[in-house]
């Protein structure tokens, strides 16, 4: 059967809701997955920015169903299945498969380096083990060669799409797409702050954070519709929320995207699993500011 290589647009990453006890506020992940959906996105995702590296293999299958229940029959869902080890990408591959998920995302091994020979092969080993498509994560600890993923593509016909995020993105991006020849298909990601020029240089897609997904729907369509100036235009209402997410990095970009959940009503708190960077009062009120600017809704208070 044919890999689907339908997949394109605006694809956010959901943060994963903790309740006081640091357990998976279910009800919190059903709300932002319909919320999402309602913003007019074209996918979700469950991956890093979820912190499923934080959690048990029972919370990957909960958080899983959830957000495949919550979504069936709207829009797409991709897996995060990355790991240090193959044998455990693959395990994570085939249950991701198992539960629903339309596509599995994986990174390669970042603690010891693969080589070009090894990321073949470690790729190679999940194409053959599931069905689904593949989105091959390049990030920057964890990068996956343009001329390695496009051989990659070549050889598997499920290993099709590719999340770049190894910076600068859109060069990268532009070098993904020529050495995929055609059977690659390619989305951005690190936070969308490069979408525009990323989609210039033949993306397809961007998976951002899920704090604000119709303002990045908004640009979609505007650069869809064939309007440049005004994607930039829209573009600009998400500047200054970009710019306070992306600051500090990873640990810090958890814990703003959660408290604008929690300020739009999606969430009832931004906690984060420990280990956890904890907000102080100048960039609470800096979030509350920017988030107010940007015109976007609250939702409701649960």
């Amino acid at each position: 059967m044919m890999p689907d290589r339908s997949m394109n647009g605006i694809y956010p990453i959901l943060s994963m809701p903790f309740d006081e006890d640091d357990r998976i506020d279910q009800e919190d992940l059903e709300r932002e997955t319909q919320f999402a959906i309602d913003s007019g996105v074209h996918g979700v995702g469950i991956a890093m920015a979820s912190e499923v590296y934080k959690l048990s293999e029972t919370e990957r299958d909960l958080a899983t169903t959830t957000v495949v229940e919550q979504a069936r029959g709207q829009v797409k869902v991709v897996v995060n299945t990355g790991s240090q080890g193959t044998s455990l990408a693959l395990q994570y591959s085939h249950r991701a498969e198992e539960l629903g998920a339309d596509a599995v995302m994986v990174a390669p091994p970042n603690i010891i380096t693969p080589s070009a020979d090894e990321l073949f092969e470690y790729f190679g080993r999940i194409a053959r083990t599931i069905s689904i498509p593949i989105f091959m994560q390049d990030f920057p600890t964890a990068p996956i060669p343009p001329s390695v993923a496009g051989h990659i593509s070549k050889k598997f016909e499920n290993a099709c799409y590719a999340k770049v995020e190894a910076p600068p993105t859109p060069p990268r991006v532009a070098a993904t797409v020529h050495e995929g020849k055609g059977n690659l298909i390619v989305f951005g990601g690190a936070g969308g702050t490069m979408l525009i020029e990323e989609l210039r240089r033949g993306a397809v897609g961007t998976m951002p954070h899920c704090a604000i997904p119709e303002l990045f729907r908004k640009v979609w369509d505007a650069l869809q519709s064939g309007n440049p100036s005004k994607a930039e235009n829209e573009f600009s209402r998400m500047e200054n929320i970009l710019r306070i997410i992306s600051q500090g990095g990873g640990a810090s970009s958890l814990a703003i995207v959660k408290e604008i959940l929690r300020l739009r009503g999606i969430f009832k708190t931004a906690r984060v699993r420990h280990p956890a960077t904890t907000l102080d009062e100048i960039t609470l009120r800096e979030i509350q500011s920017a988030v107010e600017n940007s015109g976007v809704t609250t939702i409701h208070n649960p």
